[in-house]
């Protein structure tokens, strides 16, 4: 059973085929995907093809994505999840985006935290790493601010509109 979450503003819940709307609004919007590592999404049936990945990897414990919606508003305004899941090694890899419309009001500090702590406390894990292009300043501050580590960089790691990006990699290491 995919778990729901609550923050004091936020509802962390599962993503369904009804969010298509919302997810294709995050995804196809390139200030929201320039620093993804994907491409920006140009259809609702690509949006929803997004929808059941995130469905099969939850099935399969390969990752869990929640939708981010507001208490008392109907309707997506970002997701977070965790990626590379690996329960035998107690890690994964946490991503996010959240709708410009919805940039610097702290709901993506919210709903970090929550994530966090569900991922030590109930899932058990002891490192969910990071990897943020060099120029995605929000994100690079967001990790620092939240306790992640900056551990490295990796040169030439990720490709966006064809052009090559170096990105950070993080930490964050639950105390135990």
């Amino acid at each position: 059973m995919f778990p729901a979450l609550e923050t004091e503003r936020l509802i962390l819940r599962e993503i369904t085929y009804d969010d298509a709307e919302g997810i294709f609004a995050c995804f196809s919007n390139h200030n929201v995907t320039r620093f993804y590592g994907q491409d920006s999404l140009e259809t609702i049936d690509q949006a929803r093809g997004l929808v059941g990945f995130f469905a099969k990897n939850f099935e399969e414990k390969k990752g869990i994505r929640w939708g981010i919606e507001r208490k008392g508003e109907r309707g997506l305004i970002g997701t977070i999840g965790l990626n590379a899941w690996s329960p035998k090694h107690k890690r994964a890899e946490i991503g996010y985006e959240i709708h410009p419309n919805h940039w610097r009001k702290g709901y993506m500090s919210e709903a970090l935290s929550k994530i966090l702590s569900y991922a030590s406390e109930t899932l058990g894990l002891t490192r969910i790493g990071a990897v943020v292009f060099t120029e995605n300043t929000a994100s690079n501050n967001l990790l620092t601010k939240m306790g992640f580590q900056k551990e490295g960089i990796l040169k030439r790691y990720m490709y966006q509109n064809g052009k090559v990006y170096d990105t950070y990699v993080y930490s964050f290491l639950p105390q135990k």
